[in-house]
């Protein structure tokens, strides 16, 4: 019984020493002290070639040892790799906790090195379960990946179970193998590429097109960039028609405002672009205010900054117009002198009480970032929200000048003052009513663009021409042509810059419009009926 008993001992320390062996059975192996030491200390090459060799082997604790290595968190002593986090050294290797040697070395990293360790770091995504983590493991990868990182690649693609991240693995295969030494793996990458959907391998075809002294493979590498170049057209004429309508919609905002005070009123407002820039200040103090006051419901502040943008403008608007412009109805050149002294004045007092510089203004959490539709065409939530924004302010002011009373005494005296007055409007008052709505508009598309651009004293100079010629082209008075106008002016800048660069562009849209208003001086839409002064 004794001597049964030592053999069932033996037997179990024997199955227990197995143990270790057969749970590492088909995984890599750990990361050994003699890989830590090389990639960390020695010529550049020689860490790469090391690095390159762990990368192959998928060490599970190379993803660690790299992110230590990008912190500078790793020393060098006694031939010893050490990871030193808040004053604790750790073996690089084990993980285990142990004593820095004194005279320990900081491991420096050049740029390069950096690359190298931001490329091995992404490589080990690739075998990630987390798909989100592989994807963004091959994103990294398309413009770093070179030989040494085939093999993982390899192995990443033989395993995935995702058909799109696994389409997108033999494309990074095949853009590695593009540069590759061998005639006959470039010569395959050149053809599998050609059926790529990604910005970034037109980008590497066209310089490996240059650089290709082979003409077989020069010959294929062109036919696939031919290919590639029709595939992405396709979101580049979306981007385009996109960027204009975003375009196009700021224009509407700013140009609605103004088709109120100079479409229904016939007042030349020079102001108005900085009746649009109190709007843009008003946002930003919000903002300010935000973050002092409320932090924790920052993401709200855009929220908040639309009435007091609107509020802030109309309300400059309402004095502008009570102390100056209604002196001055009826005298246009007058009004378009005071007006742009009045645009001089509010742009120094914004200098004096905010600085000359711009200010910036943050998107909200929920503005940040964008839906991607194609590879090559990722819509911004923050120009798919002024888009949507536009919009909902056109419907209000329809709404408001068509069904509501200020609405009906607004269009009443614009037809007919005399008439309006003789049945008991208060024309002065609804004056001052229709122009403060303007400003407040203009307002409203100052905080808009904040979202999009900087803000500084200077920002409505930038619009005021294109506003004037939206309503114009539009057709005075009639907000249904500032819509078609703002829309259409926004898509035709961006296609005609798309060919002939944003200053030709410029010119040729004011070329045009000037032709289109001598065939129609009445604009898009003409105004019915009659006036009681025509």
């Amino acid at each position: 019984m004794r001597h049964r008993g030592a053999a069932l001992a033996r037997c179990a320390a024997v199955v227990l020493g197995l143990v270790p062996w057969l749970a590492g059975a088909g995984t890599a192996a750990a990361l050994t002290q003699e890989q830590a030491l090389a990639i960390a200390a020695g010529d550049g090459e020689t860490r790469i070639a090391a690095l390159n060799a762990a990368v192959a082997a998928a060490d599970p604790a190379l993803a660690a040892y790299v992110q230590a290595l990008l912190a500078d968190e790793v020393k060098v002593a006694d031939g010893r790799a050490f990871i030193v986090r808040d004053g604790q050294a750790v073996d690089a290797a084990s993980g285990t906790p142990a004593l820095l040697p004194e005279g320990a070395e900081d491991v420096l990293n050049n740029n390069r090195m950096r690359r190298e360790l931001g490329a091995a770091a992404a490589a080990m995504q690739l075998l990630s379960p987390d798909r989100a983590e592989r994807a963004r493991g091959i994103a990294e990868l398309r413009s770093q990946a070179d030989e040494g990182k085939l093999p993982l690649i390899d192995r990443a693609a033989a395993v995935e179970t995702d058909a799109a991240l696994k389409e997108q693995l033999e494309l990074l295969r095949a853009a590695v193998g593009i540069s590759s030494a061998d005639k006959s793996r470039r010569l395959q990458a050149a053809l599998l590429l050609a059926g790529s959907r990604l910005p970034a391998t037109r980008a590497l075809l066209l310089e490996r097109q240059v650089e290709e002294a082979d003409a077989e493979v020069r010959a294929a590498i062109k036919s696939s960039l031919a290919d590639v170049e029709r595939r992405l057209r396709w979101g580049e004429w979306l981007g385009v028609f996109f960027t204009g309508a975003s375009l196009g919609s700021i224009l509407m905002l700013v140009a609605l405002g103004l088709a109120i005070t100079y479409g229904l009123m016939g007042v030349i407002n020079m102001a108005h672009g900085e009746l649009m820039m109190v709007g843009a200040y008003a946002t930003y103090v919000v903002q300010n205010l935000f973050r002092q006051h409320l932090p924790a419901a920052f993401d709200a502040y855009i929220l908040a900054a639309i009435p007091v943008s609107f509020g802030a403008a109309a309300l400059v608007g309402a004095v502008l117009e009570r102390s100056v412009i209604r002196w001055l109805y009826g005298r246009p050149l007058e009004t378009l002198l005071a007006t742009w002294g009045t645009s001089l004045i509010l742009m120094q007092l914004v200098r004096t009480v905010f600085g000359a510089q711009n200010v910036g203004v943050e998107n909200p959490a929920w503005l940040s970032g964008g839906v991607q539709v194609l590879p090559n065409l990722t819509l911004p939530y923050n120009r798919l929200a002024i888009i949507a924004f536009a919009l909902l302010v056109l419907l209000g002011v329809a709404l408001l000048i068509s069904r509501t009373r200020l609405g009906l005494f607004v269009r009443g005296v614009t037809q007919n003052r005399r008439m309006a007055s003789c049945v008991g409007v208060n024309t002065a008052r609804i004056d001052t009513y229709a122009f403060a709505l303007g400003a407040g508009i203009a307002g409203l598309a100052g905080c808009a663009l904040s979202q999009v651009g900087n803000v500084g004293p200077d920002l409505g100079q930038g619009y005021i021409v294109d506003s004037f010629m939206v309503v114009v082209l539009g057709g005075v008075g009639q907000l249904a042509g500032t819509v078609y106008a703002g829309l259409g002016l926004g898509v035709l800048n961006k296609l005609l810059e798309g060919w002939q660069g944003a200053v030709l562009a410029k010119i040729m849209v004011l070329v045009l419009i000037v032709v289109f208003i001598q065939k129609r001086p009445q604009g898009i839409f003409a105004l019915k009926g009659r006036s009681a002064e025509a």
